[in-house]
């Protein structure tokens, strides 16, 4: 399976979206000052994922999570945790 990912940092109040194959894993890489970006704070926590067969399909979902705005993000995230 492909994760993308969406990730909150409640000290710097930003999300980060990402990919990969393991959210555990890519989640500990996060807080462990591992990744530039996300170095920059260790309270990083999943507020969206979404599971897709092939790599293919998550790069493209992961790129046009990158172009939205932030109010497009929490609207997401919003409709992501009401399925839950």
């Amino acid at each position: 399976m492909f994760y993308v990912y969406i990730i909150h940092s409640s000290s710097l109040n930003i999300y980060y979206k990402g990919f990969t194959t393991n959210l555990i894993i890519r989640l500990e890489y996060h807080n462990s000052g591992m990744s530039t970006y996300t170095s920059k704070a260790n309270d990083w926590l999943f507020v969206y994922h979404r599971a897709f067969e092939t790599k293919r399909e998550a790069l493209i979902e992961e790129k046009r999570l990158k172009k939205l705005n932030v109010s497009s993000i929490k609207r997401i995230i919003s409709n992501f945790n009401n399925k839950e």
